[in-house]
């Protein structure tokens, strides 16, 4: 099985054996740059002796904030679907596990879009691999939302772990579900199941 670099998260620290990309360019800077934030305010809240959050809770905090350009420029923030449930993934066309989550994510929306469900995939290659994703989409059969993030949207899900894909699920009230790193048939099943759980809650 193919291993990447990743630090993986306390949410879903078995996927320490799945399959993942390391981003390059200047999304990686852009991560390693939010990761020595991160670092540098973890250490002073330790030296004012308090408690940090899991990272699962920094990411239901702000989980709003999100937004993104889509490819015909229309501009969408994570807020605008609340009453849905939403997969946000983060990936580039030279990732293999990306393509390889593709076709899950494709039948995850093609079953649950009637119920509710929007997939997004939101592009971290950098400008030369965002001109890449037309034809990436003609290749693969892409049949869900796809987006370019703002890069404070980036640092904030991807801060301290440049693996991908990463791929957060939230349930219809905009509250993350789960959070995967990489992608195997384990995660694939694991994805399905946090999908089913985000679309068991009532809309506002």
């Amino acid at each position: 099985m193919r291993l990447a670099s990743l630090k993986v998260l306390p949410l879903v620290a078995a996927l320490a054996l799945v399959a993942g990309c390391e981003l390059d360019g200047a999304s990686k800077k852009r991560a390693d740059a939010a990761d020595a934030a991160s670092r540098t305010a973890r250490a002073g809240r330790r030296d004012a002796s308090k408690r940090m959050p899991p990272a699962e809770t920094a990411a239901r905090t702000n989980a709003r904030a999100g937004a993104w350009t889509m490819l015909d420029g229309r501009r969408v923030s994570l807020e605008d679907f609340r009453g849905e449930a939403v997969v946000l993934d983060f990936y580039a066309t030279y990732c293999p596990p990306c393509r390889d989550e593709i076709p899950h994510l494709v039948r995850l929306q093609k079953r649950f879009g009637p119920q509710g469900l929007k997939v997004v995939g939101l592009n971290v290659g950098g400008e030369e691999d965002q001109a890449k994703v037309p034809a990436y989409v003609r290749e693969l059969g892409i049949q869900y939302q796809l987006a370019n993030p703002d890069e404070e949207t980036v640092d904030m899900f991807l801060a301290g772990n440049s693996a991908i894909p990463q791929t957060f699920v939230f349930d219809r009230q905009g509250q993350l579900v789960e959070h995967f790193v990489g992608f195997d048939e384990t995660v694939a099943a694991q994805l399905e199941r946090a999908v089913e759980s985000a679309l068991g809650g009532k809309s506002d």
